[in-house]
Parts: structure tokens; sequence; C-alpha cells
């Protein structure tokens, strides 16, 4: 049963012609009717023309604008860098005895980071942070020696951009309360993201077949794309 506050928002929102980005944010944010900071959100859809299952993207970006989300940050590292990754604000630092509570599923963070070192030892641990998306990846930039950028990258707003099998990539890139400037900034991050990953995998033709925009508990709307992606 729809709430009222549900009822009184705008139907059907879906089938109606695209318009860029920009000039839907007014609407988003009109729509933003609940107490709390909602947070605004991007649905694309891989075009059909791609076999979904062979269009394998996985990275992250650096949201210009920031996410607006606390995140809490564990690492695993070599004692002698404990302090490097605390003074760079990580909330959980451990060595052997981290690597043990993960094992046993304390697993009370949102970004785990790892030195290359001690990855070996995480990497028997995959059917525990694998479902869950905690394993660390180089490739993400969460195995690394340079704990400070990693940190700060996961602090400041570095969100995951991954596609599932059905060929849908979902994204959050800031709440509400954000300037219009700085969602749009973070939009465009997101595509030239997206761009760059259809070359590494020599996609042909369009990679994207649409993209909606929406808020936490809103109504969707489709998104002009402004870019040949």
């Amino acid at each position: 049963m729809s709430s009222k506050r549900f009822k009184k928002l705008p139907e059907k929102t879906s089938i109606l012609p695209s318009k860029s980005f920009d000039s839907l944010l007014s609407e988003v944010k009109k729509n933003c009717t609940t107490k709390f900071d909602e947070s605004i959100d991007l649905s694309f859809q891989i075009n059909n023309k791609q076999k979904k299952n062979e269009v394998n993207i996985r990275t992250v970006v650096n949201l210009p604008g920031g996410s607006g989300k606390k995140v809490k940050v564990a690492v695993v590292c070599e004692d002698v860098k404990a302090n490097v990754a605390k003074d760079a604000g990580a909330d959980i630092v451990g060595s052997d005895d981290f690597v043990e509570k993960i094992k046993n599923g304390e697993m009370n963070f949102e970004k785990l980071i790892c030195t290359p070192g001690m990855m070996i030892k995480l990497s028997k641990l995959g059917k525990v942070l694998g479902p869950k998306g905690l394993m660390p990846n180089p490739k993400l930039g969460s195995v690394t020696e340079d704990l400070k950028t990693a940190i700060t990258n996961a602090k400041s707003g570095q969100v995951e951009i991954r596609n599932d099998k059905d060929g849908n990539i979902g994204v959050s890139i800031g709440k509400k309360s954000f300037n219009d400037d700085k969602l749009i900034k973070n939009y465009n991050a997101i595509l030239d993201t997206l761009d760059k990953e259809k070359t590494n995998n020599t996609i042909k033709g369009d990679l994207i077949k649409s993209v909606f925009i929406t808020s936490t508990m809103g109504v969707s709307y489709k998104i002009k794309l402004g870019k040949n992606i």
C-alpha cells in the first residue's frame, strides 16, 4: 500500500521524454519530501547490442563534489605501517589479529584496504569478503603501499562502478543537500569514467542504452545522454 507521501509524487515519469541531467535536478530534488537527506542516484542500462555477460565494468571514481557519505575504512597492513594508516584517518587498523577477526565474521566496516604484503592472507577469505564486495582489489586501488592516498580517496567521495549480470549499473552521486554544481561535476565524472571503460573493454558502438535519475524515496526520470557512451 502506497503512503500518502508517495501518492503525491508525479506518476509515470519514466515514460516522459528524456531531458538533460541539469534540467532534471530541480524535479528530482522537489520530490525529496522525506525528513532525511536523500541520495541522488543514477541507474544505467547497458545497450542490448552488447553481450551483457561479456561486458565487465568494475572501477572506481573519485567524485569531485564528494559523495556525502561517511565511510568506515579498515586497513590490514604490517605493524610498522599502522601509524601511517591511523594518521590518514583509517577507522580500524590491524595485522594478523585483525585478519583472524574478519575470518570469524567481524566486519564492522564498509571499505577494506590492504598492503600487497598482507594480501596473501586476506586472499584466503574470499568466501567471507567476496559476497559482501569487500575484498581488496589492486585495480580499484585498495591493494596498495600508498595507504594515505587510498584512505583519503575512500573517505572523500570515492564510489565503485560495477555492472551486474543483467547489465545494470547503479551509483549514488551525492545528496539532495548538494548544490547543483557539485552534482553536475559528479555526474560528468561518472560519464568520463564510463567512456574510458568503453575504450578499455574494446566495445563497439554505444555502451549505455539508457540512464535514469532518482532519489532514495523518489521517482525516476530518463536522462538525455550528453556524451557518446
